[in-house]
């Protein structure tokens, strides 16, 4: 027995073909998207093809896991939809294969591509990440004066910290240039300041050549003075018009060891996440303790008011038993008085700033857990995503019936960018800590599940789910809105207008429609209660709007092409819609019940009144204009 059958082959071949082709274009697009970003690294540095072909293929191998669910996404939309676009999808249902049978040897295949795609992450993409990571920190170690920012200091460069208030990209040029650098010692510090300039590398690219024009340099000379006063310290102060440096810097192109990458979550796998989960879980506990046991002694006991009898005593009796501390307080000496608010006030101080540093530290920390948590729920996900993304895109195909490069493109980005958003969005409030991380990084599949739920139970139905002209009249009914007559003059006519049979037929309608106009009042206001609560139909309007559509069907074989552009004027009477909002009564008189929607509703009732008041009134005169042609006929 055969696992696969010719229907099965023919499916896989439809979808391969195209999957090869959009997998590419789509990590080339996201290859862009990341060049992009990285531009600045990559121009101008003299970087040799070999480091450009590193930088590209590690680039790619990160890439991938994001570009597999567009690509299917992308690709099962397009094949599905050749298919029913070419009546295969049909010819297979008619032939008694449900929709799902159809679907099911390209799903195996998406769920193998499923499970590559968390082999891959969890294997190679950590290690590319890393080798990624060292790349860039070299790229932009190289040439570093092409990488200096304006308006902060810039300590790229060792030994220097480099401030720039403006900088000319085109010509290289740097204006306002404060230049700090310091020794061993506070007195090797100086502080060089200059109009402009510019860093150069040298040809043997082992020094920086660095040019300042119109400044001035101060330097600390040697302390004369005592070691804690420096406000005797002399220094030198120089002024220059050019001035040539050569720092020791070199600016050949050398990776950094990957493995200083480690500690990163993106470089990890799930068992180096499942560690240092743990660790830092470890760690984050032990300084919960020792936070505790820093400030679980009372102000009295850390004060450690020792040489003092009075001051032990005290203590050891706030030790024992519980004192007013007022009372303690003053019933120390002024002496001690002063020297224990003093040392509350250091206390208090230290405490403040030991607070802020323990909650900075607890944030970043906190942080880094809450990434490394993203990062293993991550590769679930993006696994997961292939499956969705299948079960959104072949359903959608077999709906739409569209192939090509055109609608399934369109829908096929709208849908991703939805699934992006959705993506971003919980992952930045995961990483904030607003949002718990598993909840913020299964959120856009919790969204999308249901939607490829739906879709595949709409295809299987066969429900023309995206029926426009279903919607388009929905949408007329909903908002009043009315077609209009398209008669054109037929070139064979099989059954002759015979006037004067049709004549007294187009009098008779139009002094009904006068009678009905005159009895009726239709510009009057309707009556609420008659509207919601005593609905009769309206027999008159129902008999003449059969009566108009057989003369119309009749009219439709004359050959005077005046009488078919009259016919195309003469309005299609809708015989209900005056009478009652909608067809079911218990609605309506709900409607009637809810005062400020059935108000709305009443307004809608009477306009649709007035409307066929108009046509009414527009039939008639049609009416009478085609009477008058059949008589010049006639």
């Amino acid at each position: 027995m055969r696992i696969f059958k010719k229907i099965d082959i023919f499916i896989l071949k439809q979808f391969c073909l195209l999957f090869m082709g959009t997998f590419f274009i789509c990590l080339f697009i996201f290859m862009m998207q990341f060049l992009w970003r990285y531009v600045d690294d990559l121009i101008g540095k003299g970087l040799s093809m070999a480091v450009l072909g590193k930088f590209f293929f590690y680039a790619s191998m990160t890439l991938i896991p994001i570009s597999l669910p567009l690509a299917i996404l992308l690709a099962s939309l397009i094949s599905f939809g050749n298919m029913g676009e070419r009546l295969e999808l049909l010819a297979m249902k008619a032939a008694g294969i449900p929709l799902l049978r159809i679907l099911q040897p390209v799903g195996i295949l998406v769920i193998a591509l499923g499970f590559g795609s968390f082999y891959f992450q969890n294997v190679v993409a950590p290690e590319s990440s890393k080798q990624l990571a060292a790349l860039l920190y070299s790229m932009k170690q190289k040439s570093p004066e092409l990488e200096i920012p304006e308006g902060i200091f810039y300590n790229e460069i060792p030994g220097y910290n480099l401030f720039v208030e403006k900088k000319d990209v085109e010509s290289g040029m740097l204006y306002g240039i404060m230049i700090y650098t310091q020794g061993t010692s506070f007195d090797d510090t100086q502080v060089v300041l200059a109009d402009s300039g510019h860093i150069r590398s040298t040809a043997d690219q082992m020094h920086l050549q660095l040019t300042l024009y119109d400044g001035q340099r101060f330097r600390n000379m040697q302390n004369t003075g005592s070691a804690m006063d420096r406000s005797t310290i002399p220094y030198m102060r120089e002024t220059f018009k050019k001035e040539v440096d050569l720092i020791p810097f070199d600016n050949n192109f050398s990776v950094i060891d990957a493995d200083l990458f480690n500690d990163n979550a993106q470089t990890k796998n799930l068992q180096a996440l499942s560690r240092g989960i743990d660790s830092i879980m470890q760690y984050l506990d032990s300084v919960g303790h020792a936070q505790y046991e820093q400030y679980g002694y009372t102000f009295l006991q850390r004060t450690q008011l020792k040489g003092r009898s009075d001051s032990a005593r005290i203590v050891e009796r706030v030790a024992t038993e519980a004192v007013d501390y007022d009372t303690v307080y003053y019933s120390l000496s002024d002496a001690d008085r002063a020297r224990a608010m003093r040392t509350a006030f250091d206390h208090a101080r230290s405490g403040v700033v030991q607070t802020e540093l323990y909650r900075d530290f607890n944030f970043y920390t906190n942080r880094v857990l809450r990434i490394h948590y993203l990062e293993r729920h991550k590769k679930f996900t993006l696994s997961l995503a292939c499956l969705v993304f299948f079960f959104i895109g072949a359903p959608l195909g077999a709906i739409i019936r569209k192939g090509g490069l055109g609608v399934p493109v369109v829908v096929s980005v709208v849908i991703f960018i939805f699934y992006y958003m959705v993506n971003v969005t919980g992952e930045k409030l995961a990483k904030s800590g607003e949002w718990d991380v598993t909840f913020g990084t299964w959120l856009s599949t919790m969204v999308l599940t249901p939607i490829a739920v739906w879709l595949t139970y709409k295809a299987n139905q066969d429900s023309a789910v995206f029926n426009v002209e279903a919607y388009q009249r929905f949408f007329r009914k909903l908002f009043g809105l009315r077609s209009h007559r398209v008669i054109n003059r037929k070139e064979i006519i099989m059954d002759e207008v015979v006037p004067e049979t049709v004549i007294p037929e187009i009098q008779s309608l139009t002094d009904e429609c006068t009678g009905y106009v005159q009895s009726h009042r239709l510009w009057r206001m309707p009556n609420y209660f008659r509207i919601f609560f005593r609905y009769e139909p309206d027999s008159v309007v129902i008999e003449l709007s059969d009566r108009l559509e057989a003369l119309v069907e009749e009219l439709g074989n004359s050959r005077d092409n005046r009488v078919i552009a009259a016919l195309n004027e003469v309005p299609i009477l809708v015989p209900d819609a005056h009478t009652r909002p909608f067809r079911n009564l218990r609605l309506n008189i709900a409607m009637g019940v809810l005062f400020p929607i059935g108000i709305v509703l009443w307004f809608r009732i009477w306009r649709f009144r007035l409307r066929l008041w108009r046509d009414l009134q527009q039939t008639k005169k049609q009416c009478l204009y085609i009477m008058e042609r059949l008589k010049i006929e006639n």
